[in-house]
């Protein structure tokens, strides 16, 4: 089964737009807890904290899928796409169906998890 670039590109630029709105929508919430005694109380505080916490973990796993999601692209515009980083073979296109910013083929995915 062939390739279908412009399809991948499209897919990976919509991802791009989605995570991208996510994560501005994610760091309205990361913003620094005011930590006000007179304004909050303690449980409101620490809730307030944990929440901030929260989106603080989620901006950066957006951030992570964003940088993966723009090196697939790249791969696009130098040829690269569909092919694994670390053995060089052809990545399963069943695989970049379920993820378009896959870098390794399932073996090498396998071990580098293992490492």
């Amino acid at each position: 089964m062939e390739i279908d670039l412009a399809d991948f590109k499209a897919r990976l630029e919509e991802l791009a737009g989605r995570a991208s709105c996510l994560d501005k929508q994610v760091s309205d919430t990361a913003q620094t807890v005011d930590l006000d005694q007179n304004r909050l109380g303690r449980l409101s505080r620490m809730d307030a904290m944990q929440g901030q916490a929260m989106a603080v973990a989620s901006s950066a796993r957006l951030q992570q899928e964003l940088q993966r999601i723009n090196k697939a692209l790249l791969r696009i515009d130098t040829g690269d796409f569909g092919r694994c980083l670390e053995c060089d073979e052809f990545i399963a296109v069943a695989r970049l169906e379920i993820d378009p910013s896959a870098e390794r083929c399932v073996e090498c995915a396998k071990l580098v998890e293992k490492a």
